[in-house]
Parts: structure tokens; C-alpha cells; sequence
């Protein structure tokens, strides 16, 4: 009896890990194309990629929209092992703010056209929304455990905190490179931008923000 069992499994088997060769190689065949400036491909194209016939793609995935998530999540995932940083938070500020910015970077241009597409769907797409509130959440904290010491001081932290949440964020590096900043030019930017933050961090005077 164990025998026949062993044996029924191994077709079942077969056909489950044929499944997620065949499921992986459309989400990387969308990510290929998505590298390759084409935002909206057909299922057509997606399925040549993937060397697979269009007409069996859909058996992998409900419709398209179904892909794009899938294909969103995969890459947060890969970014969250990219994105780690393992400072702790006693070594001094310049090293941690290098590594910060060297993190971001690196990870921004990984995830260039997905980070894109992510943003655009998000608008009509509400499981990509929550996906993308998930992945700044995961930013934003971050930041302040990286460099909670320095905000704990800070006369003003939590403006501090939102203030490097924005200037570390994929939309303020993508915003520099639209307008012609080189990859130096943005490192630089940033660097300077959260070191001033962190070390001049002195709260505006209340009065003259209470006339503005």
C-alpha cells in the first residue's frame, strides 16, 4: 500500500513543482520587461518571455492585474533582504548615515521600474496600495531605529524623523534623477541632507510658524 502511495504522489508532485517553475518564470519574464522600459506589456509578450504559450498563462494567474500584484510582491520581498542595514546604533552617526544612503540607493535602482509601476497601480489597485503602505512603514521604521539615539535628543524628533522619511524615500530620489542629478550628485545631496538634519536639529521658533 505504501508503495502505491508513493508512487500516485510523485505525478502530483511533479505537476505542483511544474506549476511554480512555470508561475516563477512569468514573474520573471514580467520583471524583465518592466527592466526593459516596457510598463504595460501584453499577455503576449509576457508569455514569449516566459516561453510559455499566452493561452496557458492564465492558468497561473487570474488576469494580468492578478500577475502585477504577485509580481510587486516578489520584488518587496527581495528588497527587504537587500535593504537591511546591520549598524548598530552606537557607531558614530557618519558611518551609519553612509551605509543608509549607500542601502537606498542601491536598493531604489533594484527596484527602479517596479517602484514605478507599484506607485501607479497603487492609485486603482488596493492590495498594491496596502503593499506599498507596508513597504514605507518598513522605511520610516527604519530610519528612526537606525538613528533613534540622535532623534531621542533632538528638540524636535518627530519632525526630524519625518524630514528624513521624505529625503531617504523612492520618490525624492527618483524626483532628483528627473531633474538631470547624476548618481554622486545624489549620494552627495542625500548625505548632507541627513547629516544636517541629524546634527542641526534645532526646532523653529514657534511664534514665527504660529504667523505664517
Amino acid at each position: 500500500m505504501t508503495a502505491v502511495r508513493d508512487a500516485a504522489a510523485i505525478p502530483a508532485d511533479g505537476r505542483h513543482a511544474r506549476r511554480e517553475r512555470n508561475r516563477l518564470a512569468v514573474v520573471d519574464a514580467m520583471l524583465a520587461l518592466y527592466n526593459d522600459g516596457n510598463y504595460q506589456p501584453s499577455a503576449d509578450e509576457i508569455a514569449a518571455r516566459a516561453g510559455l504559450s499566452a493561452r496557458s498563462l492564465f492558468r497561473y494567474f487570474d488576469d494580468i492585474d492578478d500577475l502585477v500584484r504577485v509580481v510587486i510582491s516578489r520584488q518587496f520581498e527581495r528588497v527587504r533582504a537587500l535593504a537591511m542595514i546591520d549598524l548598530a546604533t552606537d557607531s558614530p552617526t557618519a558611518a551609519r548615515v553612509d551605509r543608509l544612503v549607500a542601502s537606498r540607493l542601491g536598493t531604489y535602482a533594484t527596484i527602479a521600474t517596479v517602484g514605478k509601476v507599484s506607485r501607479a497601480r497603487a492609485l486603482t489597485q488596493p492590495l498594491i496600495a496596502a503593499q506599498l503602505a507596508q513597504a514605507r512603514a518598513m522605511w520610516r521604521a527604519q530610519v528612526a531605529a537606525l538613528f533613534a539615539p540622535e532623534l531621542a535628543s533632538a528638540p524636535d524628533g518627530a519632525s526630524v524623523l519625518h524630514a528624513l522619511d521624505a529625503l531617504t524615500s523612492f520618490e525624492a530620489v527618483a524626483y532628483l534623477r528627473e531633474q538631470g542629478a547624476r548618481d554622486g550628485e545624489i549620494e552627495h545631496a542625500l548625505t548632507v541632507g541627513i547629516t544636517r538634519l541629524l546634527t542641526h536639529p534645532e526646532a523653529p521658533d514657534e511664534t514665527r510658524l504660529e504667523h505664517r
